[in-house]
């Protein structure tokens, strides 16, 4: 039944086939650039690189700690961190103390008023964290507001 139907690609190959071997002079050019498309797309589907997906790595935990510790041992070396810390941190401070006198010795040798300026940056300070303060105190009353609004519209 296949061979009488009108999709049997055999009357195409021999009608193919006879103009091929017809005598015409581009015919050997004409082949060769109707082969062009074909050959590029056999190409570059050849030609492809597929990548496999990378090795699992090793890996090899460090460990920092012993593996038996006991909470005595763990609570002393957090303690020892914390000294460690709280002296870095009163070296700094020191540090930043000094600079600060430093810059109120340069203002008054400089003829600034340097007492006053800070005067006005404690205030600025002081207003700038009550401004804070105030709109935490709004923002939470609003939604004591809301929330009771809610509440009776239930």
């Amino acid at each position: 039944m296949l061979s009488k139907s009108r999709f049997n690609p055999r009357a195409g190959v021999s009608d193919f086939w006879d103009y091929i071997r017809r005598p015409q002079p581009y015919r050997l050019p004409i082949l060769l650039v109707s082969a062009i498309p074909f050959g590029l797309i056999f190409y570059w589907a050849v030609s492809e690189r597929v990548y496999l997906p990378p090795e699992r790595p090793d890996v090899t935990f460090i460990t920092t700690y012993a593996a038996g510790r006991s909470d005595a041992e763990i609570e002393a070396s957090n303690i020892a961190n914390q000294q460690r810390k709280d002296e870095l941190q009163a070296q700094i401070d020191a540090i930043e103390a000094e600079k600060k006198q430093m810059y109120r010795d340069l203002g008054r040798a400089t003829g600034l008023d340097v007492d006053a300026m800070e005067a006005k940056i404690a205030a600025d300070e002081a207003r700038a964290e009550a401004e804070r303060k105030a709109q935490l105190d709004r923002s939470g009353s609003e939604k004591t507001i809301t929330s009771s609004n809610a509440s009776d519209g239930e």
